[in-house]
């Protein structure tokens, strides 16, 4: 199918640099085949999207989601991620049902499209057990709303809770015993489970893919973590990893390995292209020079790192050094939601806090870390991130007729700066439209919206209960972050907090 996007002002190649004027875009299936000033030749045949109030920039992506945690959106507020994160990790199962998990993964997906968003990469946790008429159904929703999406199934062989130190000091016997004697998946039944879904669903040929996601370096024996490694380079697929989110996590490293994690990870040869360090607040210049020597992009979420107070990313000596910076939301638990015009906008603004002005991050980096930049830490910068003939035709289009752009004097600062989900009036993934006018065009919002609520109100009980259950580590949590916030780190850390 043709389309052509008529009389549309765009940002224009990897700089997304303002069209001089007009332009008609042609469209041929999937890809972006021809750019031209406006009213240069009539349309190919096909159909045809009046532009003219529009500006057409490349789809926003979203490098770090976890959709598990839709139904905990708003529960919590002002608490670190080490006393956060058990309250999305259940200790016990929550009940859902298939349709549950395709429900909660809308939550996210339905807002991710709203705010200009065309892939979203979704951490899922399965654990403590893997069904995979659950994970179908992840798949399911972003097929049927149709996003570009990559699924990638929480790994990790040791349990949650060993993954920070002084456990065996802090916590009492009964509950080592309780926790130790819970059943987990070998690091055998794990691979076995994604490889399968490597070949089902393989990037190269499927808009919603896997992507390897081990959890966690300190939640990972190396012997795993290796694994996992090799079999994201046998199938060619990108790989993202949460590592020094916290100055705790560095801490961590030097109390598990002797070093800082990101030194650990280049030590046993897991640094390497197409791989995504999720968060990397906490860095040393050291750390950053293996970053940009082994290609491995950060993936920066300023939103969730405010809200877990884990800090301030030092994205301009990331910059500098070379290193790829991707961006992100993160969960539905940890923040609100994911509207990637509101990290866009926290991402340009929060880096002017640091240094002098001739060296703060503006509106068009935080841009090209929301295009570009996802689209090469996946491995696919010469496909997606970018307005440009030959390149897939995952585009957004803003309503220039609205207040954050009038009057327009600089569409990307504007962009950034002032415009929000309400100005997205035209998304279009793999050459289809999937929001038009305000409405999505492949789901009814509304009726799953509601079937969201009622689900919810029959969940909410367990989720309440699950909660009052984590009460019980709480308090054995408490103790080992502070011990661990006392603990020194390397006097090079670039400071991520006014105080730490």
């Amino acid at each position: 199918m043709k389309t052509t996007i008529l009389n549309c002002h765009a940002l224009l190649g990897e700089a997304a640099t303002p069209s001089p004027g007009p332009v008609d875009i042609e469209i041929d299936g999937r890809l972006i085949t021809e750019i031209r000033p406006a009213g240069a030749r009539e349309p190919a045949e096909g159909a045809v999207i009046d532009g003219r109030e529009l500006l057409i920039a490349a789809g926003l992506i979203n490098g770090h989601h976890h959709s598990h945690e839709g139904f905990y959106k708003g529960r919590k507020d002002n608490l670190p991620l080490e006393l956060w994160m058990n309250y999305v990790r259940p200790l016990k199962p929550i009940e859902l049902t298939p349709r549950d998990v395709y429900l909660r993964t809308m939550i996210g997906a339905i807002e991710a499209v709203r705010s200009g968003t065309t892939t979203l990469c979704d951490d899922t946790n399965q654990s403590p057990r893997i069904r995979p008429d659950h994970v179908e159904q992840v798949f399911q929703a972003y097929e049927d709303i149709g996003i570009r999406a990559n699924v990638g199934i929480t790994l990790f062989d040791k349990p949650f809770f060993r993954a920070v130190p002084f456990v065996d000091e802090e916590f009492p016997k009964d509950l080592l015993a309780e926790f130790d004697g819970t059943r987990m998946y070998s690091g055998a039944e794990l691979l076995d489970f994604v490889r399968g879904l490597a070949r089902d669903h393989h990037p190269s040929t499927n808009r919603v893919a896997y992507m390897a996601a081990p959890s966690a370096p300190q939640r990972c024996t190396q012997e795993f973590l290796l694994d996992v490694r090799r079999m994201a380079d046998d199938f060619d697929l990108p790989l993202m990893i949460h590592v020094q989110e916290t100055r705790m996590q560095v801490v961590t490293g030097h109390l598990f390995y002797g070093s800082t994690m990101i030194e650990y990870l280049h030590r046993i040869g897991f640094m390497k292209p197409k791989t995504a360090f999720i968060h990397g607040i906490w860095l040393n210049p050291r750390e950053i020079e293996l970053l940009a020597k082994t290609g491995v992009s950060i993936q920066h979420n300023p939103p969730s790192n405010l809200k877990v107070g884990s800090g301030l990313a030092p994205v301009r000596e990331l910059l500098k050094a070379g290193v790829n910076v991707s961006l992100g939301t993160d969960g539905c638990g940890s923040i609100e939601g994911t509207d990637m015009q509101n990290a866009l906008y926290l991402a340009a603004l929060l880096q002017k806090l640091r240094g002098d002005y001739t060296e703060w991050v503006g509106a068009e980096e935080a841009f090209h870390a929301a295009t570009m930049g996802g689209a090469r830490a996946l491995g696919r910068g010469k496909e997606l991130g970018a307005v440009e003939a030959g390149r897939v035709a995952d585009l957004v289009g803003y309503r220039l007729d609205r207040i954050p752009f009038t009057p327009l004097n600089n569409a990307v600062n504007q962009l950034v700066y002032a415009a929000s989900r309400a100005e997205v009036d035209l998304v279009m993934v793999d050459g289809e439209v999937i929001e038009r006018d305000g409405k999505l065009t492949r789901i009814d919002e509304a009726a799953i919206i509601d079937e969201i609520r009622e689900a919810h109100t029959r969940i909410a009980p367990q989720l309440a209960a699950s909660e009052t259950d984590v009460e019980r580590i709480s308090p054995h949590y408490e103790r080992i972050y502070r011990r661990c916030q006392c603990m020194e780190i390397a006097a090079d850390t670039y400071p991520a907090r006014l105080s730490h």
